[in-house]
């Protein structure tokens, strides 16, 4: 049976998107011309990889190139390569949707930044085909997929709807053909497409590297030889960056740029840059994927090569040319390989000597790289691989004493002789912290605390035990000892005094705590809630819960310290030598408890009680 046209609608949030664009969301409208030409380049590299292993998809010895075609009669503009192509059902997938994940993030972020720019937003989320539609009223894509007989075309007007058809006799690739608007305005601010020196013009500047031939009429507009394969001294930061665009879509400048070549055992090129940007897809479905593209010997290989570096480097993007594999390389022989396990050591290395000088050079710029990816860098730490410490020097950490976040490094050289050890404390933020009990102890000696407000700051200290010879010890261990002589002696006094009251409180918060006793750290406050060894600490267990990876774990065995000296904890003595079964005491005893939940980022079990309580007590105080 003949296949007849089809008219189906966008998905709501495509047609959302596309409203946005014309409706001259964006400004720099020469860029749909970049983002068709890289997907035309493409899918030119995939047929060039999938022709390795299926010479018959390249249909001869055609050469592979993208050629621009102007009627300017008809007004329009039309990108077109002889690549991999689409089927009907690629075609749908490709154009009438997008991933609803990754669509409803970029319109929560227009809504968040409705005066960012066009291609900040374009580059997070990876829309570049939509761009077409800043500058045409009616976009056609004419694509047959390599190895298949039949071509179709999409056609859409943006209203809404768009239209699938056969298209016989259709060539391997794909046309996307635009039907230009007409131009508005001030018409030396609106770029002419149909102008042969306009699009020069643009090709140059942003994808004469395209490694095959861009084509208008007999003229070849690129100089097509890749730019990692150049020397670096004929190359300008402008040469950097529009690669970078190119590369990735993001049009942040990235924060580093490391390009290198490598002799001797295993010789390779390699053009990687550390972006300065957090992408979207970093936690996501990609989440654990390295995105640095292989070549060999100039023929791509793969766009996600992911044992070119660990995963706790997934956020570096580039291209790395090796000249020691087979063009047929495969997974498995990229895993086994040495020279790939040398060129993971190199780069690896080379980022990370990459991201030491920038923090030294420019810590601004560092700041920004580390709030964008130090959760990721940390995951090296928690996963074993910084024996050498080089990842945990890279650390930042906000602490009771800098006024800006600190290394571990620079922690360790304000250390005064008597300290031994890196003091740090877990939380969920800084202002937390600094008002927590636990840290008084250290405050009044003078002593710093790194604070720990990552969530993955549990599973890294873990691992991280010490640094550079000194040991991390936590705050909230229950065996700490800062006290002096009369401290301990406070506290025994106490303990003798009122050992009554100490089982009493024992027995009443026995399920919450695992005990009472009198505390020698404390300065400040009446009571701190600290942990034994083993059990997880208080807000890992929170985000535990939270996240239903363990809705059932059980409360930690924490210890309530109560400081001897503080006038509500002798008032809390008195009571009880007064009347033992006096019902305030145990009511004080719940708030107390509250109290210090409260004080470490925790909410009491019973809130609703717990602001009784407290109601109560401001109702009947004199």
């Amino acid at each position: 049976m003949t296949e007849t046209a089809e008219t189906r609608p966008f998905e709501a949030q495509v047609q959302e998107l596309l409203n946005l664009m014309i409706h001259s969301l964006y400004t720099e409208k020469e860029i749909f011309l970049r983002e068709l030409v890289s997907n035309a380049s493409d899918a030119l590299d995939k047929l060039r990889f999938e022709n390795l292993t299926q010479p018959d998809l390249g249909e001869g010895d055609e050469e592979l190139a993208i050629t621009l075609e102007v009627n300017a009669d008809a007004r329009t503009l039309s990108v077109i390569d002889n690549g991999i192509g689409m089927d009907r059902d690629e075609l749908i997938a490709n154009l009438g949707t997008i991933a609803s994940s990754g669509t409803q993030r970029f319109l929560e972020e227009i809504s968040a930044n409705q005066g960012a720019s066009a291609p900040d937003l374009i580059g997070q989320f990876g829309v570049g085909f939509y761009s077409s539609f800043m500058v045409a009223e009616e976009v056609s894509v004419v694509s047959r997929k390599a190895g298949e007989e039949d071509g179709y075309r999409w056609r859409s007007e943006a209203d809404g709807n768009y239209t699938i058809e056969p298209a016989p006799g259709a060539k391997r690739g794909t046309c996307v053909t635009l039907l230009l608007s007409e131009r508005e305005g001030d018409e030396s601010e609106t770029p002419d497409f149909l102008d042969e020196g306009t699009l020069r013009a643009l090709v140059r500047r942003s994808s004469d590297f395209v490694e095959y031939p861009i084509r208008l009429g007999d003229d070849v507009l690129n100089s097509q030889k890749p730019l990692w394969a150049r020397p670096k001294a004929d190359l300008s930061d402008d040469d950097y960056r529009e690669f970078y665009q190119h590369l990735t879509h993001d049009w942040h400048a990235p924060a580093e740029t490391i390009h290198f070549k490598a002799e001797g055992a295993s010789e390779f090129t390699a053009l990687v840059y550390i972006p300065s940007a957090r992408p979207a897809n970093l936690f996501g479905g990609e989440a654990g994927r390295t995105q640095l593209s292989l070549y060999v010997r100039r023929v791509f290989i793969t766009a996600e090569c992911e044992d070119l570096l660990p995963p706790w480097l997934r956020f570096v993007r580039g291209v790395v040319e090796a000249s020691d594999l087979p063009l047929n390389v495969s997974r498995e022989i990229l895993q086994a390989n040495p020279h790939v396990r040398q060129i993971r050591r190199s780069l690896t290395k080379k980022i990370l000597g990459s991201l030491e000088s920038l923090r030294e050079r420019d810590r601004e710029a560092y700041d920004g790289v580390w709030n964008a990816f130090g959760t990721v860098l940390k995951e090296g730490i928690c996963t074993g691989e910084d024996e050498d410490g080089r990842i945990a020097g890279l650390a930042l950490f906000e602490s009771s004493r800098a006024s800006e976040r600190t290394t571990l490094g620079e922690y360790v050289e304000r250390m005064g002789e008597e300290q031994e050890a890196i003091w740090t404390l877990l939380g969920p933020d800084r202002a937390t912290l600094d008002a927590s009990p636990l840290v008084e102890p250290l405050r009044s000696r003078g002593w710093e605390v790194i604070y720990l407000t990552d969530p993955v700051d549990e599973w890294m200290v873990d691992r991280l035990s010490e640094f550079t010879g000194k040991p991390l010890r936590s705050v909230h261990a229950a065996d700490l000892d800062l006290a002096d002589e009369e401290g301990e002696e406070r506290a025994s006094a106490a303990a003798q005094a009122s050992a009554g009251l100490l089982e009493a409180l024992n027995e009443h918060l026995g399920e919450e705590v695992k005990e009472v006793r009198f505390s020698t750290r404390l300065v400040e406050s009446p009571a701190v809630l600290v942990s034994e060894a083993g059990p997880p600490r208080p807000h890992l267990e929170r985000a535990l819960r939270e996240g239903g990876m363990a809705p059932d774990l059980p409360g930690p065995e924490r210890i309530l310290e109560l400081h001897p000296g503080h006038p509500l904890i002798e008032r809390l003595c008195a009571m009880h030598a007064e009347a033992q079964d006096d019902p305030r005491l145990f009511d004080f005893a719940d708030l107390l408890h509250g109290q210090a939940l409260l004080a470490e980022g925790t909410t009491p079990r019973d809130p609703a009680r717990f602001a009784r309580l407290v109601t109560e007590l401001m109702t009947t105080a004199p």
